[in-house]
């Protein structure tokens, strides 16, 4: 057994110990991820990037395409603004490393939402100081400032209409108002250039 075999199963152990999360199936290659998806028809699928026959944000993005309603969560090794961009694009709720803690993978699975793209806070601090070719956004609202710190906190927009005491449609509104505004094509990166230009702080992002 490889050491993604071994990665699957240990998830899928962990999986089985929560009463309200179930591993149905462990597919090794995009051809089989297809065909068990397929047939199966789960609500959320786990997704390695490194399949033993191709890439598995090219999976997702199939996925996502034949399946309005699947949510995908991505797990990597090594993760990128490249990756993160592919990722989002692709259809991806979320993006994580595999080294993560438990924790997070399991807040990831619970709340992966579609139309959503999460990634650790942790990693946001490691894109900022990235290539800065972005131009000074125009002043955002005081609400629209809001939804950023929850977002670069981590928070998908259920949460954060929650949090605001919002409809999650007007929370989503504010999102593409701010992706709009900052140039951005996922909330990620949205986050990552109000970082960049200091509209938001470093430090939002650790709750």
């Amino acid at each position: 057994m490889d050491d993604h075999q071994v990665f699957a199963q240990l998830v899928a152990m962990m999986l089985s110990q929560h009463d309200d999360l179930e591993c149905i199936g462990i597919a090794a290659d995009v051809a089989s991820a297809l065909e068990m998806t397929a047939e199966l028809r789960p609500d959320l699928v786990l997704m390695d990037v490194q399949l033993r026959d191709g890439d598995g944000i090219a999976a997702t993005e199939q996925l996502t395409a034949l399946y309005p309603d699947l949510r995908v969560v991505v797990l990597s090794a090594f993760i990128d603004r490249a990756l993160m961009r592919r990722a989002a694009r692709a259809g991806a709720c979320a993006l994580l490393p595999k080294d993560g803690e438990v924790d997070d993978m399991l807040h990831a699975l619970r709340t992966a939402r579609r139309g959503d793209f999460v990634v650790q806070p942790r990693l946001l601090k490691e894109l900022v100081t990235e290539n800065r070719g972005h131009a000074k956004p125009p002043p955002l609202t005081h609400r629209e400032l809001e939804v950023l710190r929850l977002l670069a906190a981590g928070l998908d927009t259920g949460v954060i209409a929650h949090e605001l005491g919002i409809s999650v449609n007007t929370c989503r509104g504010y999102v593409k108002t701010l992706l709009a505004k900052l140039g951005a094509h996922s909330q990620l990166e949205a986050v990552v250039i109000a970082m960049r230009h200091k509209l938001i702080g470093m430090d939002d992002g650790d709750a």
